[in-house]
């Protein structure tokens, strides 16, 4: 039986490796190796790399300004061949860097040619790549910044809705429903100047760097990493070609920002389940049931929720890929990308799909109220009342308000629906000023510290939310 691992004929060898090898690649190899298939997707960003690198070349006399010109304009045709789809993608020639520089050499001969004089595939595709995450941590940015948005805007809607707040999932104190939407928005804060941060390290220039060592050609990587919109160059070679942590911590701020959203998510699933019933979304990010005619289920939010665990897998895979690499470049840095690029994918559409069940949400107030007072949530209202009026020390008020939620629960009624008389059995300091705080309008109204739930608060940190986020887009 012939073997299945064959070689293809010589001329298929990538013309682009010179004379060093006579014959192509063996078939699997050239599966495994060609990159092709994903990284095409750099195409915008490798014509922008190139187009700086030999406006360089042309700069320091590398180039004649007739060969920067052909380069320059053979580049943007290629561009549009791309965009409208004409462009034909070629697996023997690897990868994108080679695709665009041989189509080019095509269009317009020996100049096209001369373009990869004092440059490497691996300072390229280290180049090509920041550019894309930086280009996604932008669009990311954004992105978040509009659900921050969004939430603040509910949140102000809502700075006086009462509803029940949880601590281990059981009813604890009453709080806002904006209160509680402005707990999302500082914990995208929070992931927003992660991905700005990330941003900020990654901007520095590899171009130039070449294989791994620099070049003997006078070039100017200042000129380059301008050009390109980095802060400055990479300042060492090696670690310019083989540096991926840009795209781990790209990937660590997207499974930070997936696990906020997905607690989030799984508060909206919770909120529209029948036993809680404190929003409702619409036919636009519900679907129904094949069996069960009465169901809406809150599939965006459920499939919102699951995305943590891809994009912390895109994280965890890429880190692993990594982690035993020597200097410098290493081909096991192709896999650095496809992960890259599937988190993206599904962070993009979790945002998307977020933003949008935050603005058609319908709150159910009414609702809400009626369970922010159950379960004793003005207990530890009653307890500071005890250490206000009658001044009892906090561990003595403590078990005083416990014994009268005993003796409420016993009786099957709200701390509010004792009497005085049996009250002051427990404790003879208790007098009916005591009632006034046993209200769920009264416990949030008297929440005033600083970052507490008062409605007041609220109004005051949605307004200045939206004030902040309105002047992040100028």
């Amino acid at each position: 039986m012939e073997n299945s691992v064959t070689e293809t004929k010589s001329h298929l060898a990538n013309p682009q490796w010179g004379g060093r090898f006579a014959a192509g690649p063996a078939a699997i190899m050239a599966d495994i190796n060609a990159s092709i298939g994903f990284d095409k997707r750099l195409w915008r960003q490798d014509i922008r790399g190139s187009l700086a690198h030999a406006a360089m070349l042309a700069r320091v006399g590398l180039l004649t300004a007739e060969e920067e010109t052909q380069i320059r304009e053979g580049l943007h045709q290629i561009a549009v061949e791309i965009e409208t789809g004409k462009f034909e993608f070629s697996t023997e020639l690897e990868d994108i860097h080679m695709n665009i520089e041989a189509r080019l050499s095509e269009r317009i001969g020996e100049a096209g040619k001369r373009l990869h004089t004092a440059r490497s595939r691996n300072d390229q595709v280290a180049t090509d790549f920041r550019l894309w995450v930086r280009d996604a941590i932008d669009g990311t940015v954004a992105q978040v910044t509009a659900l921050m948005n969004s939430l603040a805007t509910r949140a102000l809607e809502h700075a006086a809705s009462p509803m029940p707040g949880f601590t281990h999932l059981q009813v604890a104190q009453p709080v806002t429903f904006g209160h509680h939407l402005l707990a999302y928005v500082e914990m995208l804060s929070r992931d927003r100047g992660r991905l700005l941060d990330a941003r900020a390290r990654l901007n520095e220039s590899p171009l130039g760097s070449a294989a791994l060592a620099g070049t003997s050609f006078p070039i100017d990587r200042r000129f380059t990493a301008h050009a390109l919109g980095f802060d400055r160059p990479c300042a060492n070679s090696l670690d310019a070609v083989s540096d991926r942590d840009f795209a781990l911590e790209y990937l660590s701020a997207l499974s930070l920002l997936a696990m906020h959203l997905s607690r989030l998510a799984e508060e909206i699933v919770i909120w529209c389940s029948s036993p809680f019933s404190f929003i409702s979304l619409s036919d636009a990010f519900t679907s129904g049931s094949s069996i069960m005619p009465q169901k809406r289920n809150p599939d965006a939010a459920e499939l919102v929720r699951a995305k943590v665990g891809r994009i912390t897998g895109d994280f965890m895979g890429l880190l692993m890929v990594m982690k035993g690499l020597p200097l410098a470049y290493a081909k096991d840095t192709q896999e650095d990308k496809e992960p890259v690029f599937d988190a993206t994918e599904a962070m993009t559409l979790s945002l998307a799909a977020m933003d949008g069940m935050i603005q058609d949400m319908t709150a159910n107030n009414s609702r809400m109220r009626a369970l922010a007072g159950t379960a004793f949530a003005t207990a530890t209202d009653l307890a500071d009342w005890l250490v206000h009026v009658p001044r009892l020390p906090f561990r003595t008020a403590h078990h005083v308000t416990g014994r009268l939620v005993g003796m409420a629960e016993a009786k099957g009624c709200d701390l509010a629906d004792l009497s005085l008389e049996e009250m002051q059995s427990v404790e003879p300091k208790i007098d009916s000023s005591v009632f006034a705080v046993l209200t769920v309008e009264a416990s949030l109204a008297s929440r005033t510290s600083e970052g507490g739930t008062a409605p007041e608060n609220v109004h005051r940190c949605a307004q200045a939310w939206l004030e902040r986020l309105d002047n992040a887009h100028e």
